[in-house]
């Protein structure tokens, strides 16, 4: 009886791949025709994949490839999800359909693929890495595993291929050899398809966001046609009323008031001169915020793909600088102030303007608690936040403004129990140039009324006020559940509400929290 002769790996590994492999027996070299069956393969691997290059299709053409040249039992082909540092796939343990999730550091596809390693084990349950609770999980029995990382051209891993159960006992260093060039022509595919998948999803969001832009922008133009529309009408009929009179050549041309006519409405026509010229601001301070992130984001691409010296370095942050005062100038004065005194005299300035109002204002938070900031950007956010939430709280309701210490942040939290925004209506929120109700169910253009409305612009500002320095602006909301729709009203006082009984009754069935953040040096 001849013993088994046991030797060590000579075959070198790829660049930046280590191995590490279990003993076994010697391996049986393959006859010249199965040698030439598997090469042919490696032709045949292109042409059954090139004309396809969904990710999911692939991955399924070439773990059924790989188990049927490979003798094995299954195959799973897992790729890197960077963002949740995870190893996926929709072909894994022979469970098709469903998208599979390991942690990218842990099991034996995690230790590959951390390690750029190659493991051949002949009996899977005696290495400490295998998780035998898959096995549990499934009924399955994994007896030997060859599993080997999957490198991208420019030698990044892509993934790991992993094939179980050899059909003729174990996996051999021949079939190491064949997998790690079968795994190299498949990665090309597998690389192209991704970059692929990512260009359509980069296509699709642009596509969206166009469509959501051109969306807001049609209401917008609808909202500002709609305001321009009555004064207009109103100066129209005053002029041949004014004509008329002329033409009868009274002694007492016409009365006080109608100039007074004249004088409001034109007063109005300037005010949305005014709003224009702000929604025209806001936008090129939109687009210049995108222009600061396009920066940002050549930068990091820049830093992952050369190798920066200092003095790159150096003019870069001299380039970004620069781009940063041109939008921006430079940084304003910052005060150190106590919310607490601060907010009770925005209340008091706003007092004779929401005074025809009857909502209910809270205020509450620690006196000792201080905020760096410049004071007047500061008053414009809040005063632009507690006249929303007015705007969305019915008479006899309540807003409530509160402050507080986290552990790396300063909040200031302005809370409604009105009537709350949609789901739908949240996602532009932001974006200036939208109000949430439709034009026509405006009641009243005068501030702080219930249903003034809005163009939403104050939200815009306070966000790109955020983006500027340094603050975050948040919102939960949840809609009444009286009134779910856009088109449903309010009554706008609780004691005339059908379905509220009592003022708590109001308080529980909607609201918004709008929260603004600010970083506290530590």
């Amino acid at each position: 009886m001849v013993c088994p002769v046991m030797r060590s790996e000579q075959i070198r590994p790829p660049k930046g791949e280590r191995r590490h492999f279990i003993r076994r027996s010697e391996d049986h070299l393959q006859d010249p025709d199965e040698q030439n069956r598997k090469l042919q393969s490696l032709l045949e691997l292109g042409q059954l994949i090139s004309s396809d290059l969904q990710v999911e299709s692939l991955l399924y053409q070439i773990a059924q490839k790989a188990t049927a040249l490979m003798k094995a039992d299954r195959c799973s082909i897992f790729l890197h999800d960077p963002v949740r540092d995870e190893l996926w796939t929709t072909v894994a343990l022979g469970i098709e359909g469903r998208i599979i999730r390991l942690s990218a550091k842990e099991g034996i596809a995690g230790f590959v693929f951390q390690k750029a390693a190659t493991l051949n084990l002949r009996d899977a349950y005696e290495d400490h890495r295998f998780n035998k609770q898959i096995d549990l999980d499934t009924g399955y029995r994994t007896r030997s595993i060859l599993c080997l990382p999957i490198f991208t051209r420019d030698r990044h891993i892509l993934g790991v291929i992993q094939l179980l159960n050899a059909i003729e006992g174990f996996f051999t260093n021949e079939d190491e050899v064949f997998l790690r060039t079968f795994a190299n022509h498949a990665a090309v595919f597998l690389e192209m398809a991704q970059l692929q998948k990512a260009r359509l999803e980069a296509l699709e969001q642009t596509r969206q966001e166009l469509k959501r832009l051109n969306q807001v922008k049609d209401k917008a133009l609808d909202h500002l046609s709609h305001e321009l529309r009555t004064p207009l009408s109103v100066i129209q009929g005053s002029l041949r009323i004014l004509k008329r009179k002329c033409q009868k050549q009274e002694s007492q041309l016409v009365e006080e008031s109608f100039f007074d006519t004249f004088e409001k409405h034109l007063r109005r026509l300037l005010e949305i001169q005014q709003e224009t010229d702000k929604i025209i601001r806001s936008n090129q301070a939109l687009e210049e915020t995108f222009i600061l992130k396009e920066t940002e984001q050549l930068w990091e691409r820049l830093k992952r793909s050369f190798r920066i010296t200092g003095e790159i370095h150096k003019h870069w942050e001299m380039v970004a600088q620069w781009v940063q005062e041109q939008i921006h100038g430079k940084e304003t004065t910052r005060e150190e102030m106590f919310p607490a005194s601060f907010i009770q005299e925005i209340l008091e300035s706003t007092r004779d303007q929401r005074s025809h109002r009857s909502v209910t204002i809270e205020v509450g938070g620690a006196l000792d608690l201080m905020i760096s900031m410049d004071p007047i950007i500061l008053k414009e956010v809040l005063v632009s936040l507690v006249k929303n939430a007015i705007e969305n709280t019915p008479d006899e309701g309540m807003i409530r403004i509160r402050w507080e210490k986290g552990n790396r942040q300063l909040f200031i939290r302005i809370e409604d129990f009105g009537i709350g925004i949609t789901e739908e209506n949240q996602k532009s929120l932001f974006d200036g140039l939208f109000h949430t109700q439709e034009t026509d169910l405006y009641t009243s253009k005068k501030p702080y009324d219930f249903y003034a409305g809005g163009k939403g612009l104050g939200l815009l500002q306070a966000k790109l006020y955020g983006q500027r320095f340094g603050f975050d602006l948040s919102v939960e909301s949840r809609r009444c559940m009286h009134i779910p729709d856009n088109g449903d009203l309010c009554p706008g006082k609780i004691s005339d509400c059908p379905f509220c009984q009592r003022v708590e009754d109001c308080l529980t069935s909607g609201g918004s929290i709008f929260c603004l953040s600010f970083p506290i040096k530590q």
